[in-house]
């Protein structure tokens, strides 16, 4: 008999790897906790589809955050709904906190998408979020101003989780505006030892975008190529890291195929994973073995390389400067994605303000 419970349980039982809940859903978070995970995120997208999916968890406090607050707009009810949907999260999450002295069991909040061209609103939000509960971790978009932010927020004490990354030159200013921050820290004497930050590597919508410019250019490529693209940047993100001893951990994000779990198995990294894939990599007849240290192969990323201009930038560790990394297409179309949502989120708490009269 197996003595692990799931593919998922096996991988962090053998591996340095740990792996995330990509939601604050509780019945979700519930179910990867039980099969190993020590940490959750969230995003405006994620929280308008948990809201959805556990309404009936919501309904009733949403009216009452409503009622208690009399001159509130949508605009503070929906930041007040979103705060306590992920302190509940982060509260399954604490007794692995506490066991793992603050190095894990923490639930990523996403600071307000609409701040991505603003430090001083970045950084205001992520110290504000700190102040949730124990173990949050704040999300910051790697953009210009991101970037700046993510040392301010990181030197002020918190744990950052940078968001909106797609690239081995975002990790990069990623995990210097850290060791800048910490640094900072240190130097005052105010402690860094319980903080765990973290740069997410959306790999999926790195896949994502470099099939938009294979079609958009016509590209005569493999098209197995693409699904490539993420696991290429993650990877030699991770070398760059260990050779320089950056203290952020990587992540990967935004499932599109297996390999995206079954590739990075072995690397101390974090794998944040959709409750959907959680029960495809279970489900799965892949053996769970080390193939962090495996490399892409050289025909795939060369190929990639030669034709697809978009994922040299990705890939190369100087591809991009910090000023191009707002334009950048990933960076873009995840952007308009987030704040969308994040309007969608308050249309949903409009309804709840102003009832549509024309519906039943």
């Amino acid at each position: 008999m197996n003595e692990y419970k799931s593919k998922l349980h096996e991988t962090v039982l053998t591996s340095p790897t740990d792996y995330w809940n990509d939601s604050c859903s509780i019945e979700e978070l519930t179910y990867a906790i039980e099969n190993g995970a020590v940490g959750a995120t969230t995003n405006p997208t994620i929280v308008l589809g948990v809201l959805k999916k556990e309404m009936h968890l919501w309904d009733d406090r949403i009216h009452q955050i409503i009622d208690e607050n009399p001159t509130w707009s949508e605009v503070e009810i929906t930041w007040k709904l979103i705060e306590e949907m992920a302190v509940r999260g982060a509260g399954l999450l604490k007794p692995a906190f506490d066991r793992y002295k603050g190095k894990k069991g923490r639930l990523s909040i996403q600071t307000n998408p609409q701040l991505y061209r603003n430090a001083k609103g970045i950084t205001d939000h992520a110290i504000h979020f700190n102040t949730l509960a124990p173990n949050m971790q704040v999300k910051a978009p790697v953009t210009s101003a991101g970037v700046a932010a993510i040392e301010e927020a990181t030197y002020h004490g918190v744990s950052i989780n940078a968001t909106v990354c797609f690239t081995v030159p975002q990790a990069i200013a990623v995990a210097e505006a850290m060791e800048r921050g910490l640094n900072r820290r240190a130097a005052e004497g105010k402690p860094i030892e319980e903080m765990a930050p973290v740069c997410t590597i959306m790999i999926g919508r790195t896949d994502d975008w470099m099939k938009v410019c294979a079609k958009k250019d016509g590209v005569d490529i493999d098209p197995a190529y693409l699904n490539w693209a993420g696991i290429a940047c993650l990877k030699r993100a991770y070398g760059i890291y260990q050779e320089r001893g950056y203290r952020a951990r990587l992540l990967g994000a935004a499932y599109r195929h297996l390999g995206h779990w079954s590739e990075l198995i072995g690397g101390d990294i974090i794998l944040t994973i959709p409750y959907e894939w959680q029960l495809k990599i279970n489900a799965s007849d892949i053996e769970v073995k080390p193939r962090m240290a495996d490399p892409v192969d050289p025909k795939i990323i060369n190929g990639m390389l030669a034709k697809i201009p978009d994922f040299r930038k990705a890939y190369e560790p100087n591809g991009m400067r910090v000023e191009e990394f707002d334009t950048y297409g990933a960076t873009v179309r995840t952007l308009r994605g987030f704040i969308g949502s994040y309007h969608d989120l308050q249309s949903v708490v409009r309804d709840f303000m102003i009832p549509n009269p024309d519906v039943e």
